[in-house]
C-alpha cells in the first residue's frame, strides 16, 4: 500500500521560510546608523541580518536602490507626520517655527534611523537616493508654503516669494540636521536654538521683502 504524502518544507537553520518587504526593511534600519549609510551596506549583508538566503531579496526588491529608495520614502512620510502634528498644535508664527524646529530637533535626538537615512543619503548617496530624498524635500517644501500663506493672511503679514522661502527654510532645516548627526548631544539644544533664530531671519526677511519688494527690482 503506498501513501503520497506532500514533501515538508523545511527551513533551512537560521533562515526565515517567507520573507516580507517589511523583514527586510527592519533588517536594513539595524545595520544603518549616524556613521554607516544605506549606500555602504551590501545585498548579502541585509539578507543574513533579515536571515534569508540573498535570492529571497529579489522576491521583494529589484536591487539595493529600490530598497535604499523604500526607505527614503518611509522616512520622509514619517517625518511629515511627526513637523505635521507640531505645525497643528502650534497658533502663532512664533510657535510654528519653534515647534517645528524642536521636533525635528528631537526626533533626530531619539536615534531615529528613518531620519538619519534622510540626511545622510542626500549626501552620500547614488543620484538615484538624491533624487529621492529631493522628492521627500519637495513635499516638505510644498506643505511648509501653504502653512506660511495661511500665517501671512492670518497674521496680516506680507509673504515673500512662498515657494521660495518655504525652501529656504527647509534646505537649512535639513542641511543642520545633518550637522547635528555628527555632534554630541549636549549640542542639541543650542544648536536648535541657532536654527530657530535662523528661520526667524529667514521669515523676517520675506516679510519685509513683501513690502519693500526685491532689491533687484
Amino acid at each position: 500500500m503506498s501513501t503520497n504524502l506532500s514533501p515538508v518544507q523545511v527551513a533551512t537553520p537560521g533562515r526565515k521560510p517567507v520573507i516580507s518587504r517589511e523583514d527586510i526593511m527592519t533588517a536594513a534600519l539595524k545595520l544603518v546608523g549616524p556613521h554607516r549609510s544605506v549606500s555602504s551596506l551590501s545585498l548579502r549583508e541585509v539578507a543574513r541580518e533579515a536571515g534569508i538566503a540573498p535570492n529571497s531579496f529579489y522576491r521583494q526588491f529589484r536591487d539595493m536602490d529600490e530598497l535604499a529608495v523604500a526607505l527614503i520614502e518611509r522616512a520622509g512620510a514619517s517625518l511629515r507626520q511627526i513637523i505635521g502634528e507640531a505645525r497643528q498644535r502650534a497658533t502663532a508664527d512664533r510657535s510654528v517655527v519653534r515647534g517645528s524646529v524642536e521636533a525635528f530637533m528631537e526626533q533626530l535626538h531619539t536615534d531615529d534611523r528613518l531620519l538619519q537615512i534622510l540626511l545622510r543619503e542626500g549626501t552620500v548617496g547614488s543620484s538615484a537616493f538624491k533624487q529621492a530624498v529631493d522628492k521627500q524635500l519637495n513635499f516638505f517644501e510644498e506643505e511648509l508654503k501653504l502653512d506660511l500663506i495661511r500665517l501671512a493672511e492670518a497674521n496680516k503679514t506680507g509673504l515673500f516669494e512662498p515657494a521660495l522661502t518655504a525652501k529656504a527654510i527647509t534646505r537649512l532645516v535639513f542641511t543642520m540636521g545633518a550637522t547635528a548627526m555628527d555632534l554630541p548631544q549636549d549640542k542639541y539644544t543650542e544648536l536648535t536654538e541657532q536654527v530657530v533664530l535662523m528661520v526667524r531671519m529667514i521669515v523676517t526677511g520675506t516679510q519685509t521683502l513683501a513690502v519693500t519688494g526685491s532689491p533687484d527690482r
